[in-house]
């Protein structure tokens, strides 16, 4: 579980956000606690009058938990999170609000701590709360049996998904592979006869004649690579020389590119209109999926909390009905068979809250799956939408650079791309799995950790 936490003010703002339900399909008041008010706004703004008798302008402690996007994790394993990190940041016992988000198919908490000590008006401290955090996080991933991010293991090993866009995600190659490539100048070698002819050939499949550095022909690619014309046919220079005459009567390369940017650049602008309407139409369907399926759930909760209401005064007023009034309850209490239907009672109004919080949480978790099926549409369609708008945006670059003259950048972006790619699949192999990793958390790590795990059981005391 994924902790980040600030201190901060601003107790109306932070309440308006934790209950906004335009970006989140569900907000759920989970608790409020240590307040006079029972609602979020009314217990952030309390907390922000009796900071007022204090110096202390960051008077609350705000923490988001994010489990395992795939995780189903019940309310009981956020609260142990909330305790730990109470126990650890000196925060016991202080006022709180919690208040679970659901979006996009995950499930996580928000909880808001006031740092004022009622009794001694001063601020709790919260030195190295960042470091605390994060050793609660590893416990909770340790304990629960999820697989810890390599990022949290070791900060070295960041998520390649934070790496920025120049690290990881490089330009596509414009031109064809090199089989496929070669096979198309020698076929408009082979139809062609003098300069025109071939010229012509080559532009009907993409390339354009022109002068290399060392007065050789070249063909430059609509994605503005260079091709020495000899090398691709397997001719020597002097009888290319013969058939297309003088490159020196060519247009240079920078001309030549040029010519391709003219061309081809307004096709690019009309092809990134193109995809971005393609996106809206894709998603627009997407969209309302989810709208009418967060309403869908919402009435499910709804309908499952009436009947749970239902059913509860109808087990209370039964579990009543047991305890007799009048002379026959003194009698009752006297004999103590009172107490034993008290005891029984509460036995069965805890077995009973049990399997309510054990229906909710059934509910929630099949509603949850059905969402995340919906969402892996969603996150298909946007990175496919994203992928094509960054492949075009680059095209659009290389022909701002070749309508200058200057040459696209592709083939140096794509070198680096496959040397890091190399080199990260080295260190991958190099190094344990993240289950080996893992496992060696558990039983090597923890074994000598200094963890309060809580009062013995009273069979080993």
């Amino acid at each position: 579980m994924i902790l980040k936490g600030s201190q901060r003010g601003g107790a109306k703002q932070l309440g308006l956000h934790l209950l906004k339900t335009e970006e989140n399909e569900h907000v759920e008041l989970h608790e409020v606690r240590g307040f006079m008010a029972g609602d979020v706004l009314g217990a952030l703004r309390e907390a922000e009058a009796i900071a007022r008798g204090t110096r202390c302008k960051q008077y609350l402690f705000s923490v988001s938990l994010n489990p395992p996007e795939r995780e189903s994790v019940r309310s009981d394993v956020f609260e142990t999170a909330l305790g730990k990190i109470e126990e650890r940041n000196g925060l016991r016992g202080q006022p709180r609000v919690v208040i679970f988000h659901e979006k996009e198919g995950r499930r996580h908490a928000h909880a808001v701590w006031s740092r004022i000590d009622a009794e001694t008006m001063t601020a709790r401290p919260l030195p190295f709360f960042k470091t605390r955090l994060r050793e609660v996080s590893k416990e909770l991933y340790i304990e629960n049996g999820w697989q810890m991010p390599r990022g949290l293991m070791d900060s070295k090993e960041r998520d390649p998904r934070n790496f920025t866009l120049d690290e990881w995600q490089q330009a596509k190659r414009s031109g064809l592979d090199a089989k496929a490539l070669k096979a198309q100048i020698q076929e408009c070698w082979a139809v062609s006869d003098n300069r025109q002819s071939f010229s012509k050939a080559l532009e009907e499949r993409g390339f354009y004649l022109a002068k290399g550095d060392r007065r050789s022909h070249v063909a430059v690619s609509y994605g503005g690579e260079v091709f020495s014309i000899p090398r691709m046919i397997g001719k020597r220079t002097k009888e290319v020389r013969e058939r297309l005459g003088d490159a020196q009567e060519l247009a240079s390369v920078a001309e030549a590119r040029k010519r391709v940017a003219e061309t081809i650049r307004p096709r690019i602008d009309g092809y990134l209109r193109e995809a971005e309407e393609k996106a809206r139409k894709e998603q627009a369907p997407l969209n309302l999926r989810r709208m009418a399926m967060a309403e869908h759930h919402r009435s499910e909760r709804e309908a499952l909390a009436r009947g749970l209401d239902a059913r509860e005064d109808e087990e209370t007023r039964a579990r009543n009905e047991r305890i007799t009034r009048g002379f026959k309850g003194l009698w009752d209490r006297l004999t103590g068979k009172q107490a034993q239907i008290r005891k029984q009672n509460e036995m069965e109004a805890w077995f009973a809250l049990q399997r309510d919080r054990e229906q909710r949480h059934a509910l929630m978790e099949a509603q949850m799956r059905e969402r995340q099926v919906l969402q892996d549409q969603i996150a298909a369609a946007r990175e496919r939408h994203r992928d094509e708008v960054e492949a075009l945006h680059r095209d659009a670059a290389n022909y701002r650079l070749m309508a200058r003259g200057e040459a696209p950048d592709l083939t140096r972006q794509h070198e680096e791309a496959d040397r890091k790619a190399q080199s990260a699949a080295g260190r991958l192999r190099d190094r344990p799995s993240a289950e080996e990793r893992l496992e060696r958390l558990r039983d090597g790590e923890l074994r000598g950790a200094d963890i309060d795990r809580g009062p013995a059981p009273e069979h080993e005391r």
